[in-house]
C-alpha cells in the first residue's frame, strides 16, 4: 500500500523559498494567548454599545450626506497593517476620524432615498450573537438550531402575512420558506427553478430536442416597471426576458396574456413571469389577481417580488394588494427593508422547493450526513454554499416587538407619507407624479424635466435631506421615501421646508 507523502520539516524550520530555513521565534510561550481576552472584550463591547446607542439616538443631528470626495479615506490610515496589535481605544477614536466623515446616514429621519433599510436594537443584538456562534449553516448537521429556527421563523412570518398554507412548512405539504441575502437572489433562484422545471417538462414532451435547443427558446416576462435585478436574473440565468408594457405603472393580465400568445406563435417557450408588488420607481402594484391565473393557464412559473411593500402585508388593510397570491409559485419580500430586521434578511417561500433543490443539488461526500432528508439542507435552496444564522434576527425582532408594534411602525410610515403628500399638493408649484403608496411620495415641480433635475441637485447639495429621482415614460420626478424608525411628524415639516427653500432659490435666480 502506498503511503501518503509527509512533511517532516517542523513549522519553525520551514524554508522561506531561498533555500534557507525561516526560523520562527522559539521563545514564543504557547501559554500566552494572542487573542483579545474576555474582560477586555467586555470593555470594548460595552464601549461600542454606548457608541451605537448615542450614534442612533442623535443621528438626526448629523449631516445626512457626507461632503467627502472619492479617495478621502486612504490618506487617513497607514499604507500597511500594523505589525504589533493596537489598543481597542485607538480603534474607537478612529471611528469618528476615519469612518463617520464618509458615512451616508441611512437611518436619519432626513434620509429619503431609495427604500428603507431596517434597523433596530433587537436585530443588532441578534447579529452580535450570530457573530459569536459564527456557524456556517449549509446543512442541518452544520448547526441544527440555525436550520430549524429558520424553518419556524419562516412559518411565523408567513402566517403574519396570511400566505396560503401551501407556502408553509408547517402545512405538511411540499412548501417552505428560506432566508436569502437579497430579493435579487430570490428572483434568480426562482428563475433557475422555473428554468429547470420547464426544461424537464419539454424534454418529456420532445425527447428529440437537446437542452441547448430548449434553452434557446425559453422566455420570461416582467413589467416595464420591474426592478433591474429581474433583467439581471435573466442575464445570469442565460435566458431572454421580455418587458410587458404597463398601464398606469401596473402590469395587467391581458397584456401578459398577449405577450405569451405572441411568443408561443413564434415557437418560443414561456416559462417564468415576475409580478411586482410595490415597484421601485413609484410603489405601484401589478395586478396579481389577473397575471397569476394567466401564468397558471400557460404553465408559467409566477414569482411575486414584494421586496419593499411585502412588510405592509402584516397589516390586514393592505392585504388586498396581494389578492391572487394563491396563484403564485414563489413569493419574496425583504424584512430587512421595512420590518426592523437589519440587513441581510430576504424572506422567500416556494410552493414546491424541489425544483430549486434538484437544480442546485451538488452533494459531495464531505457535506453528507446521517439526517439528510429529515430536515432542509438550505445550501440546496440558494446560490452560495455558506449562510449566516440570520433567523436569530427575525426571532429577536418578532419576540421583542410583537406583531402589533410592527404593524404600528408600518402604519406610522404610511401616515407620514400622506402628510408629506398633502404638503406637496398644497403648494401650487408642485404636483404628485404618482399616487402616494405606502411610505413613498413621488412628486415634481410643474414644468419640464430639467427644472426638476436642478431642484434635486439643489436639495441634495444643501446636505440637509437626501433624495433620489426616478423617470417613468420620460417624466422625471423626485422620490421621497420614509426610511427611519426615528421619523416624527415634524421631520416631514422639516423635509418639506428644505424642498420649498430649494424651489424658492430657483425662483429668485430666474
Amino acid at each position: 500500500m502506498s503511503k501518503l507523502p509527509t512533511n517532516n520539516i517542523s513549522p519553525s524550520k520551514q524554508s522561506n523559498g531561498n533555500g534557507k530555513a525561516n526560523i520562527l521565534e522559539d521563545k514564543l510561550d504557547p501559554k500566552v494567548s494572542i487573542d483579545m481576552e474576555a474582560p477586555e472584550f467586555k470593555d470594548f463591547a460595552k464601549t461600542m454599545v454606548d457608541f451605537i446607542a448615542e450614534y442612533l439616538e442623535n443621528i438626526r443631528e448629523r449631516r445626512v450626506l457626507p461632503e467627502v470626495k472619492p479617495g478621502y479615506l486612504k490618506p487617513l490610515i497607514p499604507d500597511e497593517a500594523p505589525e504589533k496589535p493596537e489598543k481597542w481605544q485607538d480603534v474607537m477614536e478612529d471611528i469618528e476620524r476615519v469612518i463617520m466623515p464618509g458615512v451616508t446616514h441611512w437611518h436619519s429621519p432626513k434620509f429619503h432615498a431609495y427604500f428603507p433599510t431596517a434597523n433596530s436594537y433587537p436585530a443588532i443584538v441578534a447579529d452580535m450573537l450570530s457573530g459569536a456562534i459564527a456557524c456556517i449553516g449549509f446543512t442541518w448537521i452544520a448547526s441544527p438550531a440555525c436550520t430549524e429556527l429558520e424553518v419556524v421563523m419562516m412559518d411565523w412570518l408567513g402566517k403574519m402575512l396570511d400566505l396560503p398554507a401551501e407556502f408553509l412548512a408547517c402545512s405538511g405539504g411540499k412548501g417552505g420558506g428560506v432566508i436569502q441575502g437579497t430579493a435579487s437572489e430570490s428572483t434568480l433562484v426562482a428563475l433557475l427553478g422555473a428554468k429547470a422545471k420547464k426544461v424537464k417538462e419539454v424534454k418529456e414532451e420532445h425527447p428529440e430536442w437537446d437542452e441547448h435547443t430548449i434553452l434557446g427558446k425559453l422566455v420570461g416576462y416582467c413589467s416595464d416597471q420591474a426592478h433591474s435585478s429581474v433583467e439581471r436574473a435573466g442575464l445570469l440565468g442565460g435566458v431572454r426576458l421580455r418587458s410587458v408594457p404597463s398601464e398606469n405603472h401596473r402590469m395587467r393580465g391581458d397584456a401578459l396574456d398577449a405577450a405569451i400568445k405572441e411568443d408561443l406563435a413564434k415557437g418560443l417557450i414561456p416559462f417564468y413571469a415576475v409580478v411586482t408588488l410595490g415597484t421601485t420607481n413609484s410603489c405601484a402594484f401589478d395586478y396579481l389577481d389577473e397575471c397569476g391565473p394567466v401564468g397558471n393557464k400557460y404553465n408559467v412559473w409566477i414569482h411575486v417580488d414584494a421586496a419593499y411593500a411585502g412588510s405592509a402585508f402584516i397589516c390586514p388593510e393592505y392585504r388586498h394588494l396581494m389578492k391572487g397570491i394563491e396563484s403564485a409559485d414563489s413569493f419574496n419580500f425583504n424584512p430587512h427593508k421595512w420590518m426592523l430586521v437589519n440587513f441581510d434578511c430576504s424572506a422567500m417561500w416556494l410552493k414546491d422547493p424541489s425544483w430549486v433543490v434538484n437544480a442546485f443539488n451538488v452533494d459531495p461526500l464531505y457535506l453528507k450526513h446521517d439526517m439528510q432528508g429529515s430536515a432542509p439542507d438550505y445550501r440546496h435552496w440558494q446560490i452560495p454554499l455558506g449562510r449566516r444564522f440570520r433567523a436569530l434576527k427575525l426571532w429577536f425582532v418578532l419576540r421583542l416587538y410583537g406583531v402589533e408594534n410592527l404593524q404600528a411602525h408600518i402604519r406610522r410610515h404610511c401616515n407620514f407619507a400622506k402628510q408629506f403628500g398633502d404638503l406637496c399638493v398644497a403648494d401650487s408649484r408642485f404636483e404628485l407624479a404618482a399616487e402616494v403608496n405606502m411610505g413613498l411620495v413621488c412628486f415634481r415641480l410643474k414644468g419640464n424635466n430639467e427644472q426638476n433635475e436642478v431642484l434635486l441637485k439643489r436639495i441634495n447639495g444643501r446636505g440637509n435631506i437626501h433624495m433620489v429621482p426616478a423617470k417613468i415614460k420620460d417624466v422625471y420626478f423626485l422620490r421621497m421615501a420614509i426610511c427611519s424608525r426615528f421619523t416624527q411628524s415634524e421631520d416631514m415639516e422639516y423635509s418639506w421646508k428644505e424642498v420649498s427653500a430649494a424651489a424658492d432659490e430657483m425662483e429668485k435666480e430666474k
